[in-house]
């Protein structure tokens, strides 16, 4: 837990570590593969995934252009991070909605 806190504090020094973990248990099972805890900027697939599942179905953000904004801002604000872990991305995209809180 402490790893993906660390994580997510290089983008932002103030994380939630609540809502960090709940991301953690949300995941779940996904973590405990490599390729499945990480995320992939340059699939489209990917994309959608995030969008789909958990923009709008766990956030409840329908405005797809909404969603994929948020996507696309933290693709970009994680650029120079080759290995994109799943929980910074998904917490990075929750806080660009506004919906840490809601978690």
């Amino acid at each position: 837990m402490s790893d993906y806190l660390a994580d997510v504090k290089k983008y932002d020094a103030a994380a939630n570590a609540d809502a960090v973990a709940k991301i953690v248990k949300h995941l779940g099972i996904a973590l405990r593969n490599r390729d499945s805890s990480l995320v992939s900027c340059t699939d489209p697939k990917e994309l959608e995934r995030v969008r789909n599942n958990w923009a709008a179905k766990k956030l409840g953000v329908t405005d797809g252009s909404k969603a994929d904004a948020a996507i696309e801002k933290t693709c970009k604000a994680m650029a120079a991070d080759n290995t994109k872990s799943r929980v910074t991305f998904y917490y990075l995209v929750a806080k660009d909605l506004g919906k840490l809180g809601s978690l």
